[in-house]
């Protein structure tokens, strides 16, 4: 509900009263959003804050260079048509057993926290233990061109995390700058994608509790839908090409429903963030120690 509305420096100004109480919200979790429970849905730059005065979204318009964003696309977009049963809630599953998960094409880049089970199998196979449980995720170890020509797109959004959320980018770079596992000279430690993948409502996990959501869409052909939404409130942004979005992921977030044009339309998500354990395991480590962790990995994994 809309307490108060105006234009700053034509960036509209939202003030919201929550909808629903939390425990309504909280019942909202690994479900699928419908049109019918978001009341207005963001167009252009707009500034949203709580009751309470915090901010809840920052979104803006036609600020990615289109060339990074294409080189982004072309060197990403196979590798993140792959498929994966690996996102729980946000895929609207909460089964234990994750092969029981929708098959949706979510993946990601940038390093990880954890070992998969054909990972960890391999190390156990081979008898092989390592340090830190921290890796390459495999677009960044198989595909190194790819992954260095995706980078300028990552930067670039670093870069407006910092003007647009600069409390925030401030504390998360802190973190980053402890570790070396981070992509790219961002604060970022890890990026997901998605591909026409509309995500059930959740929270997001894993991620520094002190940083803010980063998100970036890429379409190819024409669809409806999608929005990014935060029910609580009832509100949604339509992001598209070249637009960021600035979001607190600790709200009860998803996806409204997508309909596509034709079965080759694409909607390409990018979700940057700084994995909390990644910085546990590895703040205080060295460049060069992150080096010969990777090329030991790679070893490993590679020559089975």
């Amino acid at each position: 509900m809309i307490i108060k509305k105006e234009k700053v420096n034509n960036v509209t100004v939202y003030h919201l009263r929550k909808n629903m109480t939390d425990e309504e919200a909280d019942n909202l979790k690994n479900t699928f959003l419908k049109t019918s429970q978001i009341d207005f849905i963001i167009k252009d730059d707009a500034d949203v804050y709580n009751e309470e005065g915090e901010l809840l979204i920052r979104f803006r318009k036609n600020k990615l260079t289109e060339k990074k964003v294409k080189d982004f696309y072309d060197n990403v977009i196979k590798f993140a048509m792959n498929v994966s049963t690996n996102r729980g809630i946000a895929s609207g599953s909460e089964k234990k057993n994750l092969l029981d998960n929708p098959k949706i094409m979510t993946n990601i880049l940038g390093y990880f926290d954890k070992f998969g089970p054909r990972q960890k199998y391999i190390l156990k196979q081979k008898n092989k233990k390592v340090s830190v449980t921290v890796r390459e995720t495999r677009f960044t170890m198989d595909y190194p061109d790819k992954y260095a020509k995706a980078l300028p797109l990552l930067q670039e959004i670093d870069y407006y995390y910092k003007k647009y959320i600069p409390q925030n980018h401030k504390k998360q770079c802190k973190k980053a700058n402890e570790t070396p596992f981070t992509i790219g000279g961002t604060c970022f430690t890890t990026i997901t994608t998605n591909v026409n993948f509309q995500t059930a409502v959740h929270k997001d996990k894993g991620d520094d509790i002190e940083g803010f959501g980063n998100l970036v869409v890429i379409e190819k052909g024409k669809y409806t839908g999608g929005e990014t939404c935060i029910p609580q409130y009832g509100v949604g942004v339509d992001v598209r090409t070249n637009d960021i979005l600035f979001i607190n992921v600790h709200e009860w977030h998803g996806n409204l429903p997508i309909e596509y044009d034709n079965e080759e339309t694409q909607r390409l998500s990018i979700v940057c963030y700084l994995r909390e354990q990644i910085w546990k395991k590895t703040r205080g480590k060295t460049k060069k120690f992150m080096i010969e962790h990777n090329k030991t990995l790679k070893k490993i994994f590679k020559n089975k």
